[in-house]
């Protein structure tokens, strides 16, 4: 997030990493990097370095489904899959320590840098991407490695109709979000109609279902010395193949890789549709019209204006 959190401060976070993994800290650096966490560095005494995350928790995580996902990113790398940053175990032997409203993990500092968008598509880069996920998708599946799951159920469309009928008063953006929502009411609804028929076409196919990223795109990309590392492993799960390719379609590697279109379709819907719910739940809570909430309405805008 590029806002630090209003519920935790620096002190807090260098506690509870000390506590845990960096007995010798010598202090943490708020980053204002991405979207979705919070996010520090944490040196310590002997020059070494940490990359620390703050997850939130309701409705897209809980505590234990985070820590499945860390510690199966930390086998996966254990097994040989060196795309993987993985966690460090904290003292208890545990990936994740609940703090606040969330939970706690670090990974290694990565001395290198993520591709832009545009370095991202590049031929050698995207035979790399394609590389790296062929190989999680190839690896045995670590024990207790999360599900994918639908992130919406068929009440959605009409639980935003009611949420929307009435104005929103919960800050500067809420408003110009609820009319969004609210114009976009019908097409909500055949979204989330053809996204649980695919669901259900992909429940179907269970044996088939590989370990997958989820979000592996440039972003979550890190070019080292060594090669390409995907970090940001929460949201790893069993799940189709396709659930990894959004970032690859369109281009002479996505087309090598002769995705499923249904199950792109549905990926496609997943990604839409839980981020409209994520939105919807951001503007209709009390915000303040920072960078983090002017990005948040352009992506809500983003995904309403995609599709029929």
């Amino acid at each position: 997030m590029f806002s630090r959190p209003s519920f935790i401060d620096d002190d807090a976070i260098a506690r509870a990493v000390a506590d845990h993994w960096l007995p010798a800290i010598t202090g943490v650096e708020h980053l204002p990097w991405g979207f979705g966490a919070h996010h520090w560095r944490a040196r310590g005494a002997g020059g070494e370095a940490l990359f620390v995350t703050l997850d939130q928790l309701a409705p897209r995580h809980t505590a234990e489904s985070l820590e499945a996902a860390y510690a199966g990113a930390a086998a996966l790398a254990a097994a040989g899959l060196a795309v993987v940053c993985a966690p460090l175990p904290a003292a208890s032997g545990r990936f994740t320590v609940g703090v606040g409203p969330g939970v706690l993990s670090v990974t290694p500092w990565l001395d290198g840098r993520s591709p832009t968008e545009a370095e991202a598509r590049e031929p050698r880069h995207l035979a790399e991407v394609v590389a790296a996920l062929a190989a999680l998708h190839q690896t045995a599946p670590p024990e207790g490695l999360p599900r994918w799951r639908p992130r919406v159920g068929p009440g959605f469309a009409d639980e935003l109709r009611a949420r929307t009928a009435a104005a929103w008063t919960s800050g500067p953006l809420a408003e110009e979000a609820r009319a969004a929502i609210a114009a976009r009411g019908a097409a909500i609804g055949r979204w989330t109609a053809r996204y649980l028929e695919l669901g259900d076409v992909a429940r179907s196919r269970q044996d088939s279902w590989v370990p997958t990223h989820g979000e592996p795109h440039h972003a979550n990309q890190v070019v080292v010395a060594g090669g390409l590392r995907l970090v940001d492993w929460e949201s790893l799960a069993l799940a189709p193949r396709e659930r990894d390719y959004a970032s690859l379609l369109g281009t002479a590697a996505g087309a090598a890789l002769a995705p499923d279109p249904a199950m792109v379709e549905l990926f496609a819907l997943d990604w839409r549709l839980s981020e409209i719910a994520e939105y919807a739940r951001w503007f209709a809570a009390p915000h303040t019209g920072n960078d983090d909430d002017h990005v948040a309405l352009q992506g809500l805008h983003e995904e309403l204006s995609d599709g029929p």
